[in-house]
């Protein structure tokens, strides 16, 4: 057990804490006691160091900024210079370096373990260095015996283990960190840690295969290359453990390979994956086409096509791992799976519309779908569904009569499909109807994504047989609650209310050949109508099952209010993946076009109204001109008018004796001409 002094709460350092695999390790070292994997596992004595608060402080480094703050870290540095994070490595009891996932660390993690080690003397405290590697440095590690290939490598051939060309610099790291742990072990020990491919809590390697399967967009999941090659591997937790572990024990051994029990092949994992999530159908391709999802990029691929028999002999010699996830990932796939689903939030949203005829159930479900990217199950679209499915079933298969035994089965079931048709006028049975209903509620796309059930069941008797969870062998008799399946049970349930006279001018208003192919004749509506109104006015109905199990109906006016608004209002935000990152960059190049052209249209509105208001101006200055000289031209013309008369009498009174006057002056020749013609002027002037 261990004592006060080892459960001191310690400080733990992790690189890139906003990163898949240091996250969800960080996180889980946040929630364990230190000392915890050195008790007898009495529950008594955990509660009581958790009670002293005696767990991990994580720390650690993020790759972005602007991302919300990890709850579980008590301090988080973005960017910071090689002295400040020293300062940070040396104020923490344990350091962990992960460069298990991106290659661009690996400077760091050596640079960190060469500063701490040259710092080893002003250490106050003893300290631990944990470097999490990868499986990849005994990739081209030879069998532990030719003659039997089946025997597994362990820690022990750790001298012959020899790294994928591509990562020779992890295994220079390792080395290195192993041997600067060597010079002061109670002052610097030094760990490593070998990890197989990390699975779990959302995945990460696996991803595009979980992402594939779920969105069942294709018809089987691809396996890039053989297949045949044996992937270790370890779920993150068990990893975590590992760690945990390590820093509780520091034990003697300082190398260890932390994968599962598991030997399971590519193939396996992904035949797995795809048959808890979707068809379970897989298709082997070329490892170049890979590179045509972007979701694989060619390191991943190096990881995925590795090929080891190896096992972590010394993980259960020398440590107390309490494993999750040991005999591997294809023994665990459904808990992995709804850790999957619980991690990224792909929760089913299942919903069911019900009312009267015409009041818009159809096309209130095709707007929800799409908003949802739920799926749409109408009674007739199911039923012709089922019908064209098992058709092509048997026209793809009867060549090759492959599976004999299933072909018979779809042929008979296509065959009774067909009869009863006939029987009915075209219209099926209550029983295949229930059964066709209920496949396609069972199928994978709805139990993955979601559903709108539209207009069915219409009974409580209906609603109780669709739901019914066939897994029960006895029904509880004493019981009032249906029982019901949680997987096949809507989560919201509308009635989407009108009244008649409303549902009667809807009607009236459709053109005569939609109203036939809906069965919306006069007739034949107000036949639907009145036995809509009495199915719902029953002792039981339909609503009164989904009360019975405490999913009581949210009545509709869909004469008054905004239906699909109050719906997604109700049921939330949608619960899947969103755009995919090629959808992103389709849509964020969209939105920059559509930036683009209107800032293009702004600038032609802008330079053509600037041409305009020239051009105006033009005009006006032209037309200013031209009032202008037509103003001095009548201006002149005025003038040249009111001067005639005045030339006139200057030219028969004033000018002869101005004349004369200067003949006189010439002859006489005074001193002062000006003054002797001015005298002439007045004197002749006044003799006038």
């Amino acid at each position: 057990m261990a004592n006060h002094s080892e459960s001191r709460s310690k400080r733990v350092f992790l690189n890139n804490i906003d990163s898949y695999s240091s996250k969800y390790i960080a996180q889980f070292l946040s929630s364990c006691v230190v000392g915890e994997s050195l008790t007898d596992g009495e529950e008594e004595d955990i509660h009581e160091h958790a009670s002293e608060g005696a767990c991990f402080q994580i720390v650690g480094t993020v790759a972005n900024k602007d991302a919300k703050k990890q709850r579980f870290a008590l301090e988080e540095y973005w960017s910071v210079n090689r002295e400040e994070l020293l300062q940070c490595l040396m104020n923490c009891d344990v350091i962990v370096y992960n460069i298990t996932e991106h290659t661009d660390l690996i400077d760091e993690a050596t640079w960190a373990i060469s500063a701490l080690h040259s710092e080893i003397e002003h250490f106050k405290s003893s300290k631990i260095f944990i470097l999490l590697s990868t499986i990849m440095t005994w990739a081209m590690t030879k069998p532990a015996d030719p003659d039997d290939p089946d025997i597994a490598l362990t820690e022990e051939d750790y001298k012959r283990r020899r790294p994928h060309p591509n990562f020779k610099e992890h295994t220079s790291t390792e080395k290195l960190v192993l041997k600067l742990g060597k010079t002061k072990k109670s002052k610097l020990a030094t760990y490593v840690v070998t990890s197989g491919l990390q699975y779990g809590m959302g995945e990460s390697m696996f991803h595009f295969f979980f992402k594939t399967a779920w969105l069942g967009e294709l018809s089987s999941v691809p396996v890039f290359g053989a297949g045949t090659n044996i992937i270790p591997a370890i779920h993150i937790h068990d990893l975590a453990r590992v760690v945990q572990n390590i820093i509780d024990h520091k034990p003697k051994t300082h190398y260890f390979i932390a994968v599962d029990d598991s030997k399971n092949t590519f193939e396996d994992i992904v035949k797995a994956i795809a048959s808890a999530l979707g068809s379970g159908q897989i298709e082997k391709v070329p490892k170049e086409d890979a590179y045509g999802t972007k979701a694989i990029t060619e390191t991943d691929l190096l990881y995925l096509n590795v090929n080891l028999q190896i096992e972590s002999v010394f993980l259960k010699d020398k440590l107390n791992i309490s494993w999750d996830y040991e005999s591997g990932i294809v023994d665990n796939i459904f808990r992995v799976v709804e850790e999957y689903k619980q991690t990224r939030q792909l929760l089913p949203i299942k919903i069911c519309l019900l009312g009267p005829p015409a009041v818009g159930k159809s096309s209130v479900a095709t707007k929800l779908c799409r908003y949802y990217k739920l799926h749409h199950i109408n009674v007739n679209e199911a039923i012709s569904e089922k019908v064209r499915q098992l058709e092509e079933l048997l026209g793809r298969n009867e060549k090759t009569r492959e599976n004999e035994e299933m072909l018979i089965g779809a042929e008979e079931q296509l065959k009774t499909l067909k009869n009863n048709m006939l029987q009915n006028d075209g219209q099926l049975n209550e029983q295949h109807v229930m059964h066709i209903i209920r496949e396609k509620l069972n199928s994978m796309p709805c139990r993955n994504q979601g559903f709108v059930l539209d207009g069915y069941p219409k009974t409580f008797t209906q609603a109780k047989e669709l739901f019914y969870d066939l897994k029960m062998e006895v029904e509880d008799t004493s019981s009032t609650i249906p029982q019901y399946s949680k997987v096949l049970i809507p989560e919201f349930v509308f009635s989407l209310d009108a009244t008649d006279e409303f549902l009667k001018e809807r009607v009236q208003s459709l053109p005569q050949n939609v109203a036939e192919e809906m069965h919306y004749t006069q007739d034949e509506f107000t036949e639907s109508l009145a036995k809509f109104r009495e199915t719902l006015a029953e002792d039981e109905s339909v609503l009164d099952y989904f009360d019975e199990l405490e999913i009581h109906p949210e009545h509709i006016d869909c004469e008054n209010e905004a239906t699909v608004d109050k719906i997604i209002k109700t049921v939330g935000r949608p619960m899947n993946y969103g755009l995919s990152p090629e959808e992103m960059e389709e849509e964020r190049k969209r939105k920059e076009d559509e930036c683009h052209q209107q800032l293009k249209q702004e600038k032609l509105e802008k330079e053509l109204r600037k041409i305009v208001e020239n051009d105006k101006m033009d005009a006006l200055l032209e037309e200013w001109n031209r009032n202008m000289a037509e103003v001095m031209k009548q201006e002149h013309e005025q003038l040249e008018t009111r001067s005639v008369p005045m030339r006139h009498y200057l030219m028969k009174y004033v000018m002869p004796t101005v004349i004369q006057g200067l003949v006189d002056c010439c002859k006489v020749k005074p001193d002062d001409p000006v003054d002797f013609l001015a005298e002439y002027l007045f004197r002749n002037n006044s003799d006038d």
